[in-house]
């Protein structure tokens, strides 16, 4: 089955059914909290399990000169309706092997059982108990879909509870709940559908068998039964009315009803109950938990998610839907095209983007889905946006294209550019975009304008890259502010200034530390994001963790937004800001060496990575500045410290306006040797700063691995080895 079919029989599915499930999932979690506090009431006897007929009948006796009936409820609640000695009728929880009364049993209250009724028929009757089993139904195929598609995000059973990348928490939690609670909700669904069909007599051999007499051998003439059913096995006994041996107990256990001679305990006739009618009774013992406390509480649990999921699901579903296409030009008279492939509607944001931005410098524009593709008469440049799905396919508007690409050959020649989405998270990161690159190239209209560039985790940043390339080669002008493609900012939350250094005229960078709130998670790696105007203009520093708390290293530029804000902060003043996980810039948990190489500002993560260098994983950093001043000391200070506790091997320092001015790929170079051998041995080069200096130190790193007969050096950026987070 297709990725989309799952999804839209997920979706109707759910839009069919989330007023009933709505209904029926806050009577379920009534009816669990009532079944839990039934367990509490103090009528079950003490090693109710081990109590056989034989123990209780006679005590039983002896207390009560005349017994009607006797019965055990699923609360193992046992129940004796009798005549004591002094005349009296007798209906009352009892002690089984005492036979002292215990309590009165009292029916629920009228408030439960509405909402009994109302759970099982919605007031409806016949015609209700079969829409409610409708709707039991409709569960188990959204329980069904809904593991699908977790399989398929996940790419397989064996790694359906690995770990789930976070977009935004509507879809995280959707797909983390979702699969924990799975197994509750699936049984609360099989069951409910069970009942409804058997209520219904829809199961073959629903009568009743009749009861066989077997004939008493000798042997089975000194065996009582009494010693050998246990009480817990029991459901109800009917007392003999007198001593007569013909009158017999007729008892009612949990999968057949006997007549058992009531002076030698032999069983005279039995009769079994249908299988059907078993299954049955376990299947309303599992939907209810009225058995175990535990379980009435996961159902309760389980239902409360199933409100969530009504939730999220249409969180997600409105997400969705808030990034549709909308086109203010016809496909056939349209000069640019965007072709957007997305599973969630996160990269249509960035063409919408584009798209606006064409149509205000008069350029005609159509954006549509991958599996829309056709012939485009006037088109001059194709712009593929597209993400990966599962292991390296396509998404679910994007399964069609490839096809459709051969199917549909342009009649002129049109420029195309590719730029994948994709989490490096996953190892088949930006594959589909890459295969896109490639059928494009090939064929005999298309030229491609710009090698495939990729962008990790919806990163702005790294999409500005792509449109500055584009822009410089196209001959017009896109914004490069990260904000234009990012959302309007929402939940930002208040961080308290705990710090902040100040600026010189010698000195231009300053340390601010920010307090976060207590539920607030970040490693050093992570960005800051600020909007210092308050509006959707977005400014990004890359955080340090230092002692909890978080550290930037800012440098003050003349009229700069961001810059300018933070400096005029001062100590227990507050922001709002939101934080944004790197995961593709975060310390390595695996590697035998790491180096970190930055400049300016771009040590502020690597700061907080070495503070937090617990296992002490072998360290070396490399860091250039124009000149010593009193924030340069500071971090030699720092260094040393972390040097003598081992959290850091070493510390190389390039100052570029000093008399012996060195700059960091002179220190690079010196160290050619350590540099090769550590990336041949699996070790890890992470740079942070500017840029330029990012472009400088991976040609120096690419020519070192040229001239030492290493692998060549593209292939350790795909192995992770080469992480960077420059600006």
């Amino acid at each position: 089955m297709t990725l989309s079919f799952w999804r839209y029989t997920h979706l109707v599915l759910a839009l069919f059914s989330s007023l009933f499930l709505l209904l029926a999932s806050v009577t379920g979690i009534i009816l669990a909290v009532d079944a839990v506090q039934e367990k509490t009431l103090p009528y079950k006897a003490e090693n109710f399990n081990k109590i056989t007929l034989g123990e209780t009948l006679p005590v039983l006796k002896k207390v009560y000169p005349e017994i009607t009936e006797l019965s055990v409820d699923y609360n193992q609640f046992v129940t004796l309706k009798a005549i004591d000695e002094d005349g009296n009728d007798i209906n009352a929880y009892i002690d089984p092997k005492t036979g002292k009364a215990l309590g009165t049993p009292v029916k629920k209250s009228e408030f439960i059982q509405w909402v009994t009724s109302f759970h099982r028929s919605l007031f409806l009757h016949e015609a209700g108990r079969f829409f409610v089993g409708v709707i039991s139904f409709l569960l188990l195929l959204i329980s069904t879909s809904g593991f699908a598609l977790v399989l398929n995000r996940q790419r397989g059973i064996r790694n359906f509870f690995s770990k789930v990348i976070k977009e935004y928490f509507a879809q995280y939690y959707h797909v983390v709940l979702g699969r924990l609670a799975l197994i509750p909700i699936l049984i609360i669904a099989l069951t409910g559908t069970y009942l409804s069909l058997e209520r219904f007599h829809f199961f073959m051999g629903e009568e009743k068998t009749k009861p066989v007499k077997t004939e008493l051998s000798a042997e089975a003439k000194k065996t009582s039964i009494f010693k050998t059913t246990l009480l817990s096995d029991v459901k109800k006994i009917e007392f003999p009315f007198t001593d007569d041996p013909e009158e017999y107990y007729i008892i009612e256990l949990k999968d057949r009803e006997i007549e058992v001679n009531q002076v030698i305990g032999a069983v005279v006739t039995e009769k079994r109950s249908p299988i059907t009618v078993q299954f049955a009774d376990f299947s309303l013992d599992l939907h209810t938990g009225r058995i175990n406390v535990v379980w009435a509480l996961i159902l309760a649990v389980a239902c409360l998610n199933i409100l969530f999921f009504i939730y999220s699901g249409f969180a997600i579903t409105l997400k969705r839907r808030s990034s549709r296409i909308k086109n203010k030009f016809k496909a056939n008279e349209s000069k640019f095209i965007l072709l957007v492939g997305s599973e969630n509607g996160s990269t249509l944001r960035f063409a919408n983007a584009i798209l606006k931005q064409l149509i205000d410098h008069g350029q005609k524009a159509f954006i549509a889905e991958l599996n829309s593709y056709t012939v485009f008469p006037k088109a001059e440049h194709i712009i593929v946006l597209s993400s990966t799905h599962g292991l390296g396919d396509a998404p679910s508007n994007g399964s069609k294209f490839l096809s459709l690409l051969q199917k549909h050959n342009q009649q002129q020649n049109i420029n195309f550019s590719v730029v994948g989405f994709g989490s490096k998270a996953y190892p088949d990161f930006c594959a589909f975009a890459f295969e896109i690159d490639t059928l494009l190239a090939a064929q005999n209209w298309a030229e491609r304008f710009l090698d495939v560039q990729t962008v990790n985790d919806k990163s702005a940043q790294e999409f500005v890259n792509w449109i500055k390339l584009w822009s410089t080669k196209a001959g017009i002008s896109l914004s490069t502010t990260p904000s234009v493609y990012n959302h309007v900012p929402k939940g930002l939350q208040k961080l308290m200034v705990l710090d902040k250094t100040v600026v010189s005229e010698t000195e231009q960078t300053f340390l601010v530390t920010l307090r976060a709130n207590m539920r607030a998670k970040f490693i050093s790696g992570d960005l800051l994001a600020i909007y210092p105007a308050n509006d959707t203009r977005e400014r990004l520093y890359s955080i340090g963790n230092h002692s909890g708390n978080i550290q930037l290293v800012v440098k003050l530029h003349p009229h700069g937004l961001g810059s300018g804000f933070l400096n005029e902060l001062k100590p227990g003043n507050s922001i709002k800001a939101r934080i944004i996980n790197n995961y593709a810039f975060h310390f390595p948990k695996k590697a035998s060496k790491v180096a970190l190489i930055s400049n300016g500002t771009g040590i502020a993560p690597f700061l907080g990575m070495i503070e937090q260098n617990k296992k002490k994983v072998e360290t070396h950093l490399y860091s250039g500045f124009r000149m010593e001043t009193e924030t340069v000391v500071g971090y030699k200070k720092f260094t040393s410290e972390m040097i003598a506790k081992q959290k850091l091997q070493s510390f190389h320092l390039a100052l570029s306006r000093e008399a012996e001015h060195f700059y960091v790929m002179d220190l690079i170079k010196r160290d050619a040797l350590f540099f090769t051998d550590l990336l041949d041995h699996g070790g890890v080069i992470m740079i942070c700063g500017s840029l330029a200096m990012q472009k400088d130190v991976e040609s120096i790193l690419n020519n070192l691995c040229l001239l030492n007969g290493n692998k060549d050096f593209s292939s350790y950026k795909q192995n992770n080895q080469i992480l960077t987070d420059c600006y």
